[in-house]
């Protein structure tokens, strides 16, 4: 949303041969225990119990999205090591072949087949070792689903599973497909209800006999979806359990019966237009020796809870971490991060499972950085509350009493008073972009958004805006360099200035931060500002047994750290956005690491692309890049080139309709548009033929499989009108500074 600122290839018909691995102690001393394992798998894709159990015993795979059973994002490969790193280039590319959108998956290799996920829920199988494609699969997705993401077509990555790979695409349909071919198994409808903006963005999970999957659209539409989450048999993809987190509208039935506990911290009088949020949108795990399956929860929806009634109760199970019998559907137990949200704190951010020393014992542990700032550490049998600290700046909170387990929210969170700047921010002090736990030294690498957001309340702040598509009722503005709470007073009332932000800390108040956290001493140990001034949108992390942390960079930067002292070791400069975690595997006796790179997600419905990522100066290109010991530079994707402004049709309407334009815009357009670089088309830009085609675009789907779907359930001709008035304002505002800033080059050039 523009406003939250302050600015193919051919599938082979048969059986593809696994690339041979020549893997011995000799050449790979590190991997001395691979001399004791067995042979690869005769079938592709070939991961059961037994394997991933032992995954260490297999460092040259990275057999789920995590890599290991307990997502840790840590590899114990150090044939890479932080003495030769800097040794590190280019080995091999791979056109992922879509849009130019976001890419969030982490691939997995399995003896020497890369498999992943792009756009839309596509699937790509490659050879690690070259990159040569060996299949992909089009989920042929219902384009209907491509205006429901909250953020972007991406897709979080697919589980392989005896011989099957699973997807979720993002029409929310579930795909088994065969490993070895691509070819479609089954595919199963995870959706209950297609007149709601479900989407699917998020991996499956596979959980003993089942694969779970959940959904997003907790803050989509006038009143949210209801989030659930669904598991389907391995081999047939039949429905086996569905467990709803939130209760239903009052006086409906309820389908499980954790509801009812939950169903006492609703307001009974609701409107049933508001769903309630709570969606799972990414974010799980699974135990197999407890045979729980562990997955968060998002925002509560609407965020202004006033809307659901007086009474301001937690909602539960929204904005919480819960553990269900993978067998059964069964809640085992929950953990609220935050009660009663009103501030978008989703609970959806990766879980790490791992045994810890707390107090003389190990425990066994399930752990996450909540998108609220704080760490938090349970139990994950009972759920029982071991530690939460702030690993970032936290001040809608003063801390989390150990007893109940409840934050203490401060005054400065209150924001139906007056507009809050509130840390963390809607996108939190970390979300989805994974952290990596590494054993070795008992560290977790957290990509950290330190931000804050100025929540305001629109139905009561003057502004004209008073509804705002992924927000309802109100706004969180992130103020960073290009924030000006006068330019923006007409749409959103009277806001902080950006002085009185300035003041309220030593720091720029909009920056990201890699940091090195301890989750025993609550203390971070080393750290690195990797953007500031505006959102740079950087990668998440992966860490290996060479003592090395890897993170890619908006600006389109590999970098690597010295896994303890957090010493910068090698920096590789890609040209492309890079924002999914790395993967790291050998193949033909060398150590790979690769990365999926591409700008887009949360970003298209924050604005304008960053100042300095790389998206800013090449082509927002899509692709896998995996880098060896002794590669070379990395092809750089071709210049970006920005279009001119063609002369715009008549600037005609009166003003009035302009600035009803403007209100529709920024209510229903600006979460994906906006008037600057961007990934998604930058409406001044049009030429005459979408002028003249502008009603059908937007209101009858006439290029929808472009990504825009139409709008007619949402918005009146006029309201079209009155936006296409607006945006041919702006064209005209935008082609005159155009034509002055070339007259001004000439005059130059004859002086």
């Amino acid at each position: 949303m523009g406003m939250r600122t302050g600015r193919g290839g051919r599938t082979p018909a048969g059986r593809v041969p696994l690339p041979a691995l020549a893997l011995s102690v000799a050449v790979m001393p590190c991997l001395a225990t691979l001399a004791a394992t067995p042979a690869a798998a005769p079938t592709a894709g070939w991961v059961d119990e037994s394997r991933l159990a032992h995954a260490d015993a297999e460092p040259q795979n990275w057999f789920t999205g995590g890599r290991d059973a307990n997502g840790s994002y840590y590899s114990p490969l150090k044939l890479i090591d932080e003495h030769n790193v800097a040794r590190l280039g280019f080995a091999w590319s791979y056109d992922l072949g879509n849009p130019q959108r976001g890419q969030e998956a982490t691939p997995v290799v399995i003896d020497g087949v890369m498999y992943t996920s792009g756009t839309w829920g596509y699937v790509y199988a490659v050879d690690a070792a070259t990159g040569r494609e060996l299949w992909r699969f089009d989920p042929h997705p219902r384009y209907a689903a491509a205006r429901h993401p909250c953020c972007d077509l991406v897709n979080r990555g697919v589980a392989v599973w005896r011989g099957r790979v699973y997807v979720a695409a993002v029409d929310g349909r579930l795909h088994a497909l065969d490993a070895a071919t691509g070819r479609p198994l089954w595919s199963a409808d995870t959706i209950v209800d297609h007149s709601m903006p479900y989407s699917s963005t998020g991996a499956p999970q596979i959980a003993g006999h089942v694969v779970v999957i959940g959904n997003g659209g907790a803050d989509m539409g006038h009143g949210g979806v209801r989030g659930y989450v669904s598991a389907y048999d391995l081999d047939t993809g039949a429905l086996k359990w569905r467990f709803f987190t939130v209760p239903p509208a009052p006086g409906k039935p309820l389908e499980n019966p954790e509801l009812a506990a939950a169903a006492k911290t609703w307001d009974a009088g609701r409107s049933a237009e508001y769903q309630g949020g709570g969606t799972a949108w990414d974010g799980f795990a699974y135990d197999a020796a407890s045979g729980l399956v562990y997955f968060g929860t998002a925002n509560a929806a609407p965020y202004d809870l006033r809307l659901l009634g007086p009474h301001h109760l937690d909602s539960l199970y929204t904005a919480s971490i819960l553990a269900v019998h993978a067998d059964t559907g069964r809640l085992a137990w929950y953990y609220q991060t935050t009660p009663r949200d009103s501030w978008d704190y989703d609970s959806v951010q990766k879980l790490v499972l791992a045994d810890i020393e707390l107090g003389g014992h190990t425990r066994q542990v399930v752990m996450q950085a909540s998108k609220n700032g704080f760490y938090y550490v349970l139990d994950r049998h009972t759920g029982e509350l071991l530690s939460a600290a702030p690993y970032t700046y936290v001040n809608w909170a003063s801390g989390v009493d150990p007893k109940t387990g409840r934050p203490r929210v401060t005054p400065q969170a209150n924001w139906y008073q007056r507009p809050r700047n509130v840390y963390p921010s809607w996108a939190g002090g970390h979300t989805w972009n994974p952290m990596s736990f590494d054993r070795d030294t008992g560290l977790v690498y957290i990509p950290v958004i330190d931000a804050p957001a100025v929540w305001i309340d629109l139905l009561h702040n003057g502004g004209s805006v008073k509804f705002l598509d992924g927000f309802f009722t109100v706004q969180g503005i992130i103020p960073d360099d290009t924030y000006d709470a006068a330019d923006l007073e007409h749409l959103f009332g009277p806001l902080p200035s950006r002085r009185e932000i300035l003041a309220s800390r030593r720091v720029d108040p909009v920056r990201e931060v890699l940091r090195a956290w301890d989750p025993v001493a609550k203390r971070t140990v080393w750290e690195h500002e990797t953007s500031s001034g505006t959102r740079g949108y950087d990668g998440g992390v992966m860490s290996t047994a060479g003592n090395l942390v890897f993170q890619g960079r908006g600006s389109g930067g590999l970098w690597v750290y010295a896994a303890d002292s957090g010493r910068v070791l090698a920096t590789i400069e890609t040209g492309s956005h890079i924002m999914a975690a790395p993967t790291t595997y050998v193949a033909g006796g060398e150590q790979y690491v690769a990365v999926q790179v591409g700008y887009g997600g949360a970003g298209i419905t924050v604005g304008t692309i960053p100042p300095g990522s790389a998206a800013t100066a090449h082509e927002n290109t899509n692709r896998i890049i995996a880098f060896k010991l002794g590669g070379g530079p990395v092809p750089a994707p071709p210049a970006r080139v920005v279009p001119k402004v063609p002369q715009p049709p008549p600037d005609s309407a009166d003003p009035q309709r302009i600035a009803a334009g403007e209100v529709v815009f920024v209510a229903e357009c600006s979460r994906c548009h906006v008037l600057g670089l961007s990934t998604t088309p930058d409406l001044r830009r049009l030429d005459a033929g979408l002028h003249a085609a502008f009603k059908d675009i937007v209101l009858g789907g006439l290029v929808a499989p472009t990504g825009m779907e139409g709008f007619g359930d949402l918005l009146s001709e006029r309201d079209v009108e009155d936006v296409h008035a607006y945006i041919i304002h702006e064209s005209w505002r935008a082609y005159r500074e155009q034509q002055a800033a070339a007259a001004s080059r000439d005059a130059a050039r004859h002086d």
